[in-house]
């Protein structure tokens, strides 16, 4: 790893612990809950996280662009551009359920090159970056190497997928054609299911509905362990893009047979 990388993952995981631990600091308690426009769930932590975040960026390295779901965009056209998601799975957080997490990646000329899901109340981190080897570590284990695992076949598959509700109707009915060639289908995680199919034991994630910052950290976790992420028709996703389809895949075999179906 290359000493400026190095220098961009020890500042992405410096950013996940300072949200991570407000995060901890609210979390379980009676925060209020607002509606952003789109209905969407958010609170002080989410502010407070990322505007943290923020600063800390500003302060280190002011000329790179940041995209925030809370704050918005500043010099958003930068080579460097840390996209920012401070509590990926707000819903859970605000009702007790510890699968949230904060996702912190940073884009070069519009590709994620690194990222870092940290799940606070689990006290797990999967790190990520290009070329890399994905890392993860636990309150139940020493940091280790992690990878996807085999799984030849969508009839041998275990899914994830957040929640029914994040599709339309089409795209409820495309899922569907995956969910109904797959074993096991399991609802819920965010972006914790993500690390799970990272570290081998899960094999898809299906989900619409998704902004750059709600996957970008996530990208490069994904690949470094051996998988992939893209849209449904495989190819890489726009950060920018204001909504896209996601389709993260463990074993490289399962990728056309996913394709298919979600196109078919």
């Amino acid at each position: 790893m290359s000493q400026e990388t190095s220098a961009y993952v020890a500042l992405a995981e410096e950013l996940a612990d300072a949200a991570g631990a407000i995060a901890r600091r609210y979390f379980r308690t009676r925060v209020t809950i607002d509606d952003k426009a789109d209905q969407s769930p958010v609170t002080i932590a989410d502010r407070e996280a990322e505007a943290t975040m923020r600063a800390m960026i500003e302060k280190r390295f002011p000329g790179h662009g940041i995209i925030g779901e809370e704050h918005g965009s500043r010099n958003a056209g930068a080579t460097h551009v840390w996209v920012l998601d401070p509590i990926d799975g707000t819903r859970s957080f605000v009702t007790g359920r510890p699968m949230f997490g904060s996702l912190v990646a940073l884009c070069r000329d519009g590709r994620p090159v690194v990222g870092v899901v940290d799940c606070p109340a689990m006290e797990e981190r999967w790190v990520g970056a290009l070329g890399q080897p994905t890392r993860h570590r636990s309150r139940f284990a020493p940091e280790q190497v992690v990878r996807v695992r085999d799984c030849p076949r969508l009839a041998d598959a275990a899914v994830y997928n957040t929640s029914p509700q994040m599709f339309d109707a089409d795209g409820f009915q495309r899922f569907e054609r995956v969910r109904k060639a797959t074993r096991l289908i399991l609802y819920g995680g965010d972006c914790y299911a993500y690390g799970l199919l990272a570290s081998g034991f899960a094999d898809l994630v299906v989900e619409a509905d998704l902004s750059g910052y709600d996957w970008a950290a996530i990208e490069p976790v994904i690949a470094g362990a051996g998988g992939s992420l893209t849209g449904w028709d495989g190819k890489p996703l726009p950060v920018t893009a204001p909504k896209s389809r996601v389709l993260a895949v463990g074993d490289p075999r399962l990728l056309p047979q996913t394709i298919a179906l979600l196109q078919g």
